[in-house]
């Protein structure tokens, strides 16, 4: 599961990087193509799509990295048990195994 975290962090953070790239900052970018009047998708609905995906996608990112921190400390506990049960077996004296009967 924390694998599978760890991708969609990536692949986020991937589509944010591009849709920042897509914007500009003095307002121009992807909705400067769309600057007539006459348009359905104009400059401002443009960059409000832009901006709520930007925000959307920060919000992902911060809500998987949480997730993430959360099975991480879940990995690390079941690690620690797994080698704790080890060292006990370990520990315990070998049994003699009773030879076969011919």
């Amino acid at each position: 599961m924390y694998i599978f975290i760890t991708i969609l962090i990536v692949i986020a953070s991937i589509l944010i990087t591009l849709l920042v790239l897509v914007q500009n900052s003095k307002g121009g970018g992807l909705a400067a193509g769309f600057a007539s009047g006459n348009q359905v998708m104009g400059a401002p609905r443009t960059a409000d799509f832009l901006e709520k995906a930007t925000w959307t996608l920060i919000a992902i990112i911060a809500v998987l990295s949480i997730a993430g921190a959360g099975f991480t400390k879940c990995r690390q506990a079941a690690t620690e048990q797994e080698s704790q049960v080890q060292v006990e077996m370990n520990d315990q004296p070998a049994t003699a195994m009773p030879e076969e009967a011919e």
